[in-house]
């Protein structure tokens, strides 16, 4: 007989982020926040398609989940019209996609230089550009757009948009119920301006994300990130300036790692909400 996993106090608002589950399907991952008390999932468009939206919206209703957020979108840059068009174009697909399943924030990963281009400042205004074709449509489906600044290290390739100041300074062309920012623990931990800007997002922050910074640093970035609690990131600090800032909202885990992703789920579960209770919602010495 196997022991009950532990389970998430609800008042949390703790949120599995599908990328911390990879290996599980749709149904598997709504089956293992259920089992472990975990009220929100935060839903990636690859798993989705896979079973359906409409199928996918079902069963997250059935298990009792809310679906806290979409990823992803964005990629806005691209080396010609046609390219860009098709981005723009993808990104609505997402926009209508993320109304289907009822998930009020549609992540955007901006997008690096276009291949062989070397004008920053020119894939910065593209990012601009196709956020401004997206904010009707966003408003339209009661979808709020979510600029997710990137470590400096992925600006070449992912996204020109680094601190959590330069989401800002795009967000605020539009209104705030359009457009608002992810913050995102492993990508502004290190920047010193990041608590000032947390502080200026204010109603702007519609997603929190939460993965540790470990070393030594894999050969692939993209799958660097840690279990919290397992790196550098003073969580508990970040948390607070995000609350203070007026956030109420869930706080997804989100981590990118190939041992992760090999363990088994209820594993990776049980350490999520052990790490969350122990690095992020309880006091300190609680």
């Amino acid at each position: 007989m196997t022991a009950d996993p532990p389970r998430a106090d609800q008042h949390w608002r703790l949120s599995l982020n599908q990328a911390t589950t990879r290996q599980l399907s749709v149904e598997q991952a709504v089956r293992c926040c259920a089992q472990a008390g975990i009220r929100g999932i935060g839903l990636w468009r690859d798993r989705v398609d896979e079973l359906g939206t409409a199928r996918t919206a079902e069963l997250v209703s059935q298990a009792g989940l809310t679906v806290t957020s979409l990823c992803r979108g964005g990629f806005l840059t691209a080396a010609t019209a046609a390219g860009r068009a098709a981005a723009v174009a993808d990104n609505r697909r997402a926009i209508e996609q993320a109304a289907r399943l009822g998930a009020p924030v549609l992540a955007l990963v901006c997008g690096g230089m276009p291949p062989g281009s070397r004008d920053l400042a020119g894939a910065r205004a593209m990012v601009a550009d196709g956020i401004a074709e997206l904010a009707g449509d966003a408003a339209a489906a009661h979808v709020r757009l979510a600029i997710e600044p990137l470590h400096p290290m992925f600006c070449a390739d992912r996204s020109v948009v680094s601190t959590l100041g330069q989401a800002l300074d795009l967000a605020e062309m539009f209104p705030a119920e359009q457009v608002g920012v992810m913050v995102d623990a492993y990508h502004i931990w290190w920047d010193p301006d990041a608590d000032a800007a947390v502080g200026r997002a204010g109603p702007r922050i519609c997603g929190f994300q939460l993965s540790d910074w470990v070393l030594p640093l894999p050969a692939d970035m993209l799958l660097g990130r840690g279990h919290i609690g397992t790196g550098c990131i003073d969580f508990r600090r970040l948390d607070t300036a995000v609350r203070a800032a007026g956030y109420e909202g869930w706080t997804e885990v989100e981590i990118f790692n190939a041992d992760v992703w090999a363990a088994p789920a209820a594993q990776t579960i049980a350490t999520i909400i052990d790490s969350y209770r122990r690095y992020v919602a309880c006091e300190p010495g609680g």
